[in-house]
């Protein structure tokens, strides 16, 4: 993208990652107001993103981990208690 020919590598990466992360909350089956209440999540990482790139990043980990917990239904390993 034009747009991106300016960034640095984190910040390239944080992108390419929203980017995806959007697609992925747009394609799943869910009512529309819960799609609603993650894409909202996203836009404030998104919002994050232009003032601390790493700190925005790290929420969209966490972001990325509820996802894959709401679409899979099993825990995620950072809601697993150490030694379970």
């Amino acid at each position: 993208m034009v747009a991106d020919d300016r960034l640095t590598d984190p910040e390239e990466e944080l992108a390419r990652r929203l980017r995806e992360a959007h697609r992925r909350v747009r394609g799943l089956s869910l009512p529309a107001d819960r799609r609603e209440r993650l894409a909202r999540r996203l836009i404030s990482i998104n919002d994050m993103a232009k003032r601390n790139v790493g700190h925005a990043a790290r929420r969209l980990d966490l972001f990325l981990l509820d996802l894959d917990v709401l679409v899979s239904g099993t825990p995620s390993p950072g809601n697993i208690a150490e030694g379970d």
